[in-house]
């Protein structure tokens, strides 16, 4: 069975529930596919989105996805995954299905709204603290734990620049590079210059109660009494449903646009987090889904306007 679309969003996170939402007004008929696995499932509370600061994560898709129930011409699949995407002359083919694709769905554009995939550093009981008291993204997360005695866990080779950024927030911080050597002598010395930390003996424990951390033990016995902090994840772009074609991504993993979520490839967008290295807010990415919808519209009828 084949049903056609204007455009197919593959993603229901903020970036993709925007995007339905202003094509929507704009009379397209939209598809909204969604495995519904977000990234910050594990967030008890989210942050920095106006009006809705604190408010959990699911219940700010809860309520998109409510509103978007008001616009006919907008059907959203949850718990649907896009098997294959495939190009054909008029746009793209997708097969679409809960496990396995049992369903063949066309649009004339796609918008990968897919996020990101993440792989945390290899530490013990490391997900029972995850999104309760250790976090990824400063920006979101920084200001509940000011002052507090933190840490910063991570095997990349930015871990030197992301503990600065830290550092705003408190005066007690401690990098923990779990025994990978990515933090440069001249890096060591600059941060322990300002107060920071940096221990390279692999994590041997994870401790504290309920989620909140409150000590990190090395395998060489050392203890560091710690009440919260944020980990650096390993992330990547999951395209491995494209069939035949593949977008350019930069030496991050992120897909290569320009500043309207245009691809290389005519007809193929994306916005937000895999798209779109910086923050990685609610927020910001809404407002990259909400700027692609409308590009695509303007696109569609082969108009450039600025609104």
């Amino acid at each position: 069975m084949t049903d056609d679309h204007d455009v197919l969003i593959i993603g229901g996170g903020p970036a993709g529930l925007s995007a339905a939402l202003n094509l929507g007004r704009s009379l397209v008929r939209v598809l909204v596919v969604d495995a519904d696995r977000p990234r910050n499932a594990a967030t008890l509370n989210s942050h920095g989105f106006l009006t809705r600061d604190g408010v959990p994560p699911h219940e700010l898709r809860k309520l998109a996805r409510a509103e978007l129930a008001a616009y006919p011409n907008v059907e959203i699949r949850s718990r649907v995954r896009v098997g294959s995407l495939s190009r054909t002359d008029a746009g793209f083919t997708a097969g679409i299905g809960r496990r396995e694709p049992t369903e063949t769905v066309s649009a004339r554009s796609v918008l990968l709204a897919t996020g990101l995939r993440e792989t945390l550093p290899e530490v013990p009981n490391l997900r029972g603290f995850y999104g309760m008291s250790l976090f990824s993204c400063a920006a979101c997360d920084a200001w509940e734990l000011r002052g507090r005695r933190m840490a910063l866990i991570g095997e990349s080779g930015d871990l030197a620049d992301r503990a600065r950024l830290i550092a705003r927030w408190t005066e007690s911080l401690t990098v923990f590079t779990n025994g990978a050597d990515v933090v440069t002598m001249a890096e060591e010395a600059e941060l322990a210059a300002s107060g920071v930390a940096v221990l390279r003996h692999p994590i041997a424990e994870l401790v504290g109660e309920r989620g909140r951390l409150e000590a990190i033990r090395l395998t060489d016995g050392t203890s560091v009494t710690v009440e919260g902090g944020f980990v650096r994840p390993e992330w990547e772009t999951d395209l491995s449903f494209l069939d035949g074609f593949a977008p350019a991504v930069d030496g991050h993993g992120h897909l290569v646009t320009d500043r309207s979520g245009r691809t290389g490839i005519p007809g193929l967008y994306a916005a937000g987090d895999a798209a779109a290295p910086g923050p990685q807010q609610l927020i910001v990415a809404a407002g990259a889904g909400a700027r692609v919808a409308a590009v695509i519209v303007h696109d569609t009828i082969g108009v450039a306007t600025a609104h």
